[in-house]
């Protein structure tokens, strides 16, 4: 291909891409004019169904019954709000519609946008008035027939509710004349409906259906509530507050503490209440009046369970308080006694610092106790204080004293077993010198060749204990550890010279009958002889168990169950005894 047939192609090309774009250009043109021009047709429509508003009908319909001054003035302003958009708002509307399809004819978009924004603003407005305006008007025009339907279902309402209180008109009482009568001004207010609409007044009929219908709604409100309001004003609440008086001028008088509830000022505030209402209801002016009653028979019926609840609680309290007496005065005499005795105590008994100190905030604190419950039968007294805050007081009062009580208990406990540790001490030494004398009678029951100085030891070691517990029991104070030590000491003496004295008798007479025993055997064996020799000079020494060991080894060689047999002959022996 040659170079002249390459620049005629792309020649060619682009002349028919210029031609495609001026023709979507020209496509997207006409869309958007086309856009517009709908929306500015639609408009239109708006402006002419805004131009042909059936105000001026409606209009003309009030002319025909213009026979007042009021209804006159409504007319010629609404007159003047037609014509203003008659001419005014709608001609205005006409040049906007005229200016936004000149920027589109002229493919000014933005300001065709702009200008139909503000022409659908003003559309809306006018649109607004005129709906107001034709509101309005036909309110008047239609006001005829609605008003005669209203005025038809008002009439069945106050057909019922007259009905209604016929059926229960003495449930009324003295306030069924004030309600008789205000039944008969809304008749009244009928005819005076009836006139106005015979004089084509359709304002003012208007006007009396709505008050014809706020009354009846204040009616059945009425009927509701003031039989209630009768019974509790003018029967129930003063039977209530009648009771109320004498049961608290009885319990003033039985000496109930009764000033906190404020019985005399708020009864006083009740009957201003209840006269209020009663006032109230002769214009049948009922507003809240059931909600304050109804408020005030809670509060009676409160004060009421409060009387009770203090009737219940003075029992209560009285009870309390007489065991609460008579343990406070048991614990006076414990600690007057103590302290009348404390010096004999401290004469015979080494207390510490300690057990003096305790004894005394014992002392100290159960004064304040004292003091504090002298007080609190003051304000009884007095008639300060309701039941209730006297139980919480007294039991509190109660709680310290079991505290002193658990103190006190400590400190006597210790004295007690001091005192229990002395009787104790008293009664184990007298133990103690039957087993030291069962030692010496034990002693009795053979004849010793020699006594050996362990005895003598052990012997004087357990007097001595025992004079150590003596000694100790003479003292004034007694040391209770000292004596107790002492005590231990003796007895552990005298028991180990007890046993010793009892097992030397008994290896003594064992010994003794190993020596004669194996005597028989001397004779036949010289290593024998020898050995019971030995024993023999043991035994006259005192030294009776290494003569027994040596004896009864030596005859195990001969007879071996020697031992058992010796054992056996003592036990016959002792048993005879």
């Amino acid at each position: 291909m040659d170079n002249n047939n390459l620049v005629l192609i792309i020649v060619t090309a682009t002349i028919l891409a210029i031609i495609l774009v001026i023709i979507v250009l020209n496509i997207i043109q006409s869309i958007k004019n086309k856009k517009y021009k709908k929306m500015l047709e639609g408009l239109e429509i708006e402006k002419n169904m805004l131009d042909s508003s059936p105000i001026t009908p409606e209009l003309n319909k009030v002319e025909s019954f213009l026979n007042n001054e009021a209804l006159s003035e409504k007319y010629e302003d609404w007159r003047e709000r037609l014509e203003n958009i008659k001419q005014k708002q709608i001609p205005y509307i006409n040049n906007m519609l005229i200016e936004a399809d000149y920027s589109v004819s002229k493919m000014d978009y933005k300001g065709a946008m702009y200008k139909i924004a503000k022409l659908e603003m003003e559309m809306y407005k006018v649109k607004s008035n005129s709906e107001v305006l034709l509101s309005e008007v036909k309110k008047i025009t239609d006001s005829e027939s609605e008003n005669r339907e209203k005025i038809t279902n008002l009439k069945t309402r106050y057909r019922d509710l007259y009905n209604r209180f016929n059926e229960t008109i003495n449930e009324f009482g003295e306030a069924s004349k004030y309600v008789t009568l205000q039944f008969e001004n809304i008749s009244k207010r009928f005819e005076t409906f009836e006139n106005a609409m015979d004089k084509n007044d359709y304002l003012e009929a208007s006007s009396i259906v709505v008050s014809i219908k706020d009354m009846l709604e204040h009616m059945n409100v009425v009927i509701e509530e003031v039989p209630s309001i009768v019974l509790l004003s003018l029967t129930i609440l003063p039977k209530r507050i009648e009771d109320l008086k004498k049961v608290h001028k009885e319990m003033l008088k039985a000496k109930y503490p009764l000033d906190y509830l404020n019985i005399d000022y708020n009864v006083k505030e009740a009957e201003n209440k209840i006269q209020d209402v009663i006032e109230r209801l002769k214009v049948l002016n009922i507003e809240d009046s059931l909600f304050e009653l109804k408020v005030l028979m809670d509060y009676f019926d409160g004060v009421f369970k409060d009387l009770d609840k203090e009737k219940a609680n003075k029992v209560t309290y009285e009870e309390v308080n007489k065991n609460f007496k008579i343990k406070l005065d048991s614990v006076n005499n414990l600690v007057d006694n103590i302290f009348e005795q404390i010096n004999d105590v401290k004469d015979n008994y080494d207390l510490s610092q300690n057990d003096i100190k305790l004894l005394n905030d014992v002392k100290e604190t159960l004064k304040t106790l004292n003091t504090d419950y002298n007080v609190l039968l003051t304000h009884i007294g007095n008639n300060t204080f309701a039941y209730s805050k006297l139980i919480e007081e007294i039991e509190n009062l109660a709680n310290r004293l079991i505290a002193i009580e658990d103190r006190l208990d400590n400190s006597l406990n210790a004295i007690g077993s001091m005192k229990d540790d002395e009787s104790r001490a008293r009664q184990q030494l007298e133990e103690i010198k039957i087993i030291l004398k069962d030692a010496k009678y034990k002693m009795r029951d053979y004849s010793f060749p020699t006594i050996p100085n362990t005895y003598y030891v052990e012997s004087e070691e357990a007097s001595e204990a025992i004079k150590e517990i003596i000694k100790e029991l003479n003292k004034k104070p007694i040391n209770i550890a000292t004596l107790n030590t002492r005590v231990d000491t003796a007895r552990d003496l005298v028991l180990k010279l007890y046993a010793n004295t009892k097992e030397m008798v008994k290896n003594a007479r064992l010994a003794e009958t190993a020596i004669v025993y194996g005597n028989r055997y001397r004779p036949l064996d010289e290593n024998l002889d020898k050995s019971l020799s030995s024993a023999e000079l043991l035994f006259f020494k005192g030294e009776y168990n290494k003569s027994l060991e040596i004896s009864i080894n030596a005859l195990n060689k001969i007879d071996s169950g020697a031992y058992d047999k010796l054992v056996a002959t003592y036990n016959n022996v002792m048993s005879d005894r």
